[in-house]
């Protein structure tokens, strides 16, 4: 039977995400609009977003932190772009956007002492054969495959490398060991649910020692120039961005921030994510039919859960098949109003991939678990008539 009651939000977008419970347009109504972002006014928002992250994040005193163009895309190519080169770097691996990561080292910075760790979907590269005199670079959480790291136990305390963390889909969902990291990068419309197209930045002292002591072979483009005369640009962590920012935007991050101090902050933030992929585990499991891409526990994502199809008869399909049966279930969701977005990314293997942040309510996840069985059911149910 179809069901009646519906998600009270429909959105399981893994990017953007979910807005934060309660938000409407009127959360934006004292946004600094048709006011430069160098005004006085303009600049103290921007500072406040920079600030109370830190805050929010329990960062160490002593980490910089800027607001950069292309969300964190545009933040994770300013760090391989500026700080990389000095030394060897290693690469890990086991998704779409670590790939890409990868891939810009080798073919546009042509790092000529690259060495790459590469795992399929729903895997994890060795993480112990990283070695910390080299510079390395990695993914805290793989949104396209649902696989994060279990840990920062594997990093080394007395590197003399970077530990370069692209943790987008992490920060403010999982605890993050900032001694450990030199740069973590993020972006707005991930776990706190804000408008796109903003990046953030962190750096440790470490990174700053390196931009500051190391010129790469390569131009830079002006986006990504973070020093000047051999110095940090300071403005830059100071509220001074390198480009005009959507104060829009702005605003619209500072409610997220405000709303995730309100709800008791980083322990609490995390706390829901744990409990929405509990959620999830839980119906999992009864279903049968579902499994997760990332079957080992320790690696697995609270915030973009994938998902894919274990039922033993649909494994005896054509792939083209299966992953017709995947779309057409989140089709059909899509159709009814009950969860949008939710099919696996472009590409990852075919399955379901389910957002999980803090801003995702556990009772609307419930409330979309007798639909993900209804659209099972007729998915299958039309691929054995046609068989």
């Amino acid at each position: 039977m179809k069901p009646s009651a519906k998600p009270n939000n429909p959105c399981f977008s893994s990017g953007p995400c979910a807005k934060r419970p309660g938000w409407s347009l009127d959360a934006l109504k004292s946004a600094t609009l048709g006011r430069s972002h160098r005004a006085k006014l303009g600049k103290a928002k921007l500072v406040e977003v920079i600030e109370r992250s830190k805050a929010l994040l329990e960062m160490p005193a002593d980490y910089q932190l800027g607001i950069v163009p292309a969300s964190d895309t545009g933040a994770l190519e300013m760090a391989l772009w500026s700080l990389l080169g000095e030394r060897g770097v290693d690469i890990f691996a086991w998704e779409s956007f670590g790939s890409g990561w990868a891939a810009d080292c080798q073919k546009q910075l042509k790092l000529k002492d690259l060495r790459s760790f590469k795992a399929d979907y729903g895997k994890i590269p060795d993480l112990s054969q990283a070695e910390w005199d080299r510079d390395v670079v990695f993914t805290w959480n793989g949104t396209t495959s649902g696989v994060c790291v279990p840990n920062g136990d594997w990093i080394a305390a007395d590197r003399a490398g970077l530990a370069i963390c692209d943790a987008t889909s992490a920060v403010f969902a999982m605890p993050l060991p900032w001694s450990k990291l030199d740069v973590v990068t993020w972006s707005w419309q991930k776990v706190m649910g804000g408008e796109s197209a903003h990046g953030m930045i962190a750096l440790s002292p470490r990174a700053v020692k390196r931009l500051e002591s190391y010129t790469p072979a390569w131009p830079l483009p002006k986006i990504f120039q973070m020093t000047k005369g051999g110095k940090l640009m300071e403005g830059i962590f100071e509220g001074e961005t390198i480009n005009t920012p959507s104060m829009l935007c702005v605003e619209d991050a500072l409610d997220g921030l405000k709303w995730g101090e309100q709800i008791g902050g980083l322990k609490t933030l995390i706390a829901r994510s744990e409990a929405n992929l509990q959620a999830i585990e839980q119906w999992a499991a009864q279903a049968g039919w579902i499994g997760f891409l990332a079957e080992r526990r320790e690696i697995r994502s609270n915030t973009s859960v994938c998902l894919k199809i274990v039922d033993p008869w649909y494994a005896l399909l054509p792939a083209e098949e299966q992953e017709k049966g995947a779309k057409k279930i989140a089709s059909l969701l899509d159709a009814e109003g009950v969860a949008y977005d939710i099919g696996a990314y472009r590409d990852a293997p075919a399955g379901l991939r389910i957002w999980a942040g803090a801003t995702v309510e556990t009772s609307d996840l419930e409330a979309l678990f007798p639909w993900l069985d209804w659209a099972w059911n007729e998915v299958k149910n039309a691929a054995a008539k046609a068989a």
